[in-house]
């Protein structure tokens, strides 16, 4: 993990720039500043996710502003001077040399506790040195409009108390000018180890309430007293057991290390128990988009978390939903609230978001909670909320459905999302809303299957299944949809949904093969409006069918469009970009919808050795795999649920099989091997060809450094993938 670290020798000036630490729930990025007036300063921009206030003018609670942290140093912040985010720890140390001395600062946020910790050692000049919290309003211009503002973007007028207590711990309290606030706690004590060490532990919570108060004290006060080492093995434990969930190490050591910075990212951004993942995470900074959006953002934030095995970190969508189920049935009109249910596209927490012409995005919602199911295969959570939320999703689109001249079901004018967003532009037949519609009607009968139910809608499904209109096509391939075709520039793929993420072509047909390829191709040749998560989406696409070396292309177009600490921006942050260019990559290693598990599917021609192990498949697989000298050696599967195997390689020749008992091999042709596997089992796959086949060893791929590059604009800092010396 070491040679994936993020460090920087020159300070970070912007939030493009800053190290980020965070715990799901509290966050700071941290960075410093050019005006003379503030060259003393290093910032941690604070964020905590569930803080929220009410618009006088109505509008949902969005995230807001909760303070800095700000490290007031004695002299200027100098050179030579050193940041590293060290994965591993999922910390953050800084040697700062300023004009008078030198500051070691280290920092983190708990894993298990709702506290920030700095640790500060001082040189004799720097000793004047103090750690000072401010609210957002009390921040200077100078540093709050650092990066810029965003007029669309709501900021309450707060009102700021501070208390200090007996046994030295302050209290700040913002009292939001509509309602809501937060309470920000924070004691600082010099170390036993050293006079010139101290450390200082901060903690925010949301509201001001009594109650609210004390817990934040509380979270503060218990944290002090406990034994700093032993608290820090603490934090560190969790993330010790969280890397290595699964284990990924590729060639280009540029796309491995961006891979693990995504790993941590994910997990500072969201827990089992913390909120749903925002466009922001834990690191809000100036936004328009202030809240949680569901036409992509959120489905492709979470992308991730199944096939890497971290299936915990999807439990806060899991439970969001589960929690918020009357409000998406609020969230349709009263007329179809009985048995339907919806999701706008933008909203807060609370998921208060009424279905408008975007109609999809709930049943898309629903699509990652099927993959969650199917990499789980957890029955309780599909019986339970899945097929009861996935049947009032598709029933809202079947009571929107009406039977043309030509006898088929065709869906009203609708929007795919983002194409024509400011003209409004609706269109009947959408690809982005049959493809889902298809999708669910499927899936239904499906888990009517799974749970041996004779559910009263079976009979409506296979009818929409069978009369619902084709997907619109021209000589382009996919249209927007009816009577719309691709004419400009269209950063999201919401009118290749069928192909990606819902793969419900799997272009093994020629004729269907051609048809994916003309239409991504189409694509991105219509320039003007491609952003970084129209390349993940295509990256993903062209590895569905095969193309390695498109989706590596596509990929690396991405690497030019991130910042510098692997965050993504537009008019604000959308971290869902660089989440699902994590995502990316593992199509190109492991793919397993439909029934088959893909093994090395897209594996650039440029990668000759590659190593995956512990990646999760559908069914509840676990799967390892090495690729030698650009070809297949050998592949092992656990089986943690019991479930159908079938795996597609491209290992030819002699395949065998090593096991603890019988396992048996049967092939199905085309490189498709069914195995038998009980719950517990495993088997590895192996060629005859490869002498080292009893060992099965994974190692990483040695770091190439010639690889890697730089890209973006100022660089202070060493770019992830970069070997250490």
């Amino acid at each position: 993990m070491a040679r994936h670290d993020m460090t920087w020798s020159v300070k970070p000036i912007s939030w493009d720039e800053g190290a980020f630490i965070g715990n799901g729930v509290i966050g700071a990025m941290i960075y410093s500043e050019e005006h003379r007036d503030k060259r003393n300063v290093l910032r941690f921009v604070l964020g905590c996710t569930d803080v929220t206030a009410h618009k006088p003018r109505g509008g949902f609670p969005p995230r807001v502003p909760v303070g800095e942290l700000h490290l007031e140093l004695a002299g200027w912040y100098y050179q030579p001077s050193s940041i590293r985010v060290d994965l591993w720890n999922a910390e953050m140390r800084a040697d700062i040399t300023t004009t008078v001395g030198t500051v070691k600062v280290r920092a983190f946020v708990h894993s298990q506790d709702r506290v920030l910790a700095v640790e500060l050692e001082t040189s004799e000049g720097e000793k004047d040195a103090r750690m000072e919290w401010y609210a957002h309003s009390e921040v200077d211009p100078v540093l709050k409009n650092a990066d810029g503002s965003n007029l669309n973007q709501f900021i309450p007028k707060a009102e700021v108390t501070r208390q200090a207590k007996k046994d030295g711990l302050m209290v700040g309290v913002q009292r939001f000018e509509y309602d809501g606030g937060c309470t920000t706690a924070w004691m600082e004590a010099q170390a036993d180890e050293g006079a010139n060490l101290r450390r200082l532990w901060l903690s925010i919570g949301n509201g001001f309430s009594d109650q609210v108060q004390q817990k934040t004290e509380t979270n503060v006060r218990e944290a002090a007293t406990k034994p700093w080492v032993a608290w820090v093995d603490a934090h560190r434990s969790w993330w010790h057991d969280y890397y290595p969930q699964s284990f990924v190490s590729i060639p280009d050591t540029m796309l491995e290390g961006f891979y693990w910075v995504q790993m941590y990212k994910l997990a500072s951004a969201t827990r089992s128990d913390a909120m749903i993942m925002d466009n922001q995470g834990p690191w809000l900074t100036t936004t328009p988009w202030a809240g949680v959006w569901f036409n992509m953002n959120v489905q492709m934030s979470y992308s991730p978390v199944y096939t890497s095995g971290r299936l915990e970190l999807g439990e806060s969508l899991v439970r969001t939903f589960r929690d918020n189920m009357e409000q998406l049935i609020r969230n349709v009109p009263e007329q179809y609230r009985e048995d339907s249910a919806g999701l706008g596209r933008s909203m807060s927490y609370d998921l208060v978001g009424p279905v408008g012409t975007e109609v999809g995005n709930l049943t898309w919602v629903c699509h990652n909670l099927w993959r969650h199911y199917r990499h789980a295969m957890d029955t309780p959570m599909l019986k339970e909320l899945l097929f009861p939320l996935l049947k009032r999703s598709v029933q809202y689109y079947l009571h929107l459905l009406e039977e043309g001249d030509d006898g088929k079901l065709h869906l009203p004018p609708m929007i795919s999302p983002e194409y024509g967003s400011f003209l409004q532009l609706a269109v009947p037949d959408t690809h982005y809303d049959l493809a889902l519609l298809r999708w669910g009607c499927q899936t239904l009968l499906r888990i009517c299957s799974i749970l041996g139910l004779e559910d009263p809608g079976r009979a409506r499904w296979e009818e929409t299944l069978e009369q619902l209109t084709p997907l619109p096509v021209d000589e382009t391939g996919f249209m927007v949809g009816g009577g719309q075709p691709l004419e400009f520039g269209h950063r999201h793929f919401s009118h290749l949904m069928a192909v990606f993420p819902l793969h419900l072509m799997s272009g093994d047909a020629p004729q269907e093969r051609e048809l994916i390829v003309r239409s991504l191709r189409h694509w991105l040749s219509r320039e003007g409006d491609l952003r970084g998560f129209t390349f993940t989406g295509a990256a993903s696409i062209a590895a569905a069918v095969g193309e390695g070396d498109e989706a590596l292309k596509y990929l690396k177009t991405l690497m030019h469009l991130l910042k510098p600490n692997t965050m993504y921006k537009e008019a604000g942050p959308v971290i869902e970009s660089p989440l699902a260019g994590a995502e990316a990559i593992h199509d190109m290693l492991l793919q397993s919808w439909g029934e088959e598990i893909r093994v090395f599917p897209a594996v650039p021609s440029e990668w000759k050795e590659v190593v995956f192990h512990d990646l999760r498949a559908e069914g509840a697989f676990v799967v390892s795999a090495t690729r030698s000298e650009g070809a297949t050696a050998w592949i092992r599967v656990k089986s943690l649920a019991g479930q159908p195997c079938r795996i597609k390689t491209d290992m030819r020749g002699d395949i065998r099989v090593s096991a603890s008992s019988a396992v048996q091999l049967h092939s199905l042709g085309g490189g498709v091997y069914e195995l038998e596997l009980a719950q517990g089992e495993e088997a590895v796959l192996y060629s005859a060809n490869y002498t080292a086949a009893h060992s099965w060893e994974i190692q990483p791929v040695p770091a190439e450094s010639h690889l890697c590059g730089y890209f973006g604009g100022r660089k202070p800092w060493r770019l992830y993938g970069l070997p250490i010396q």
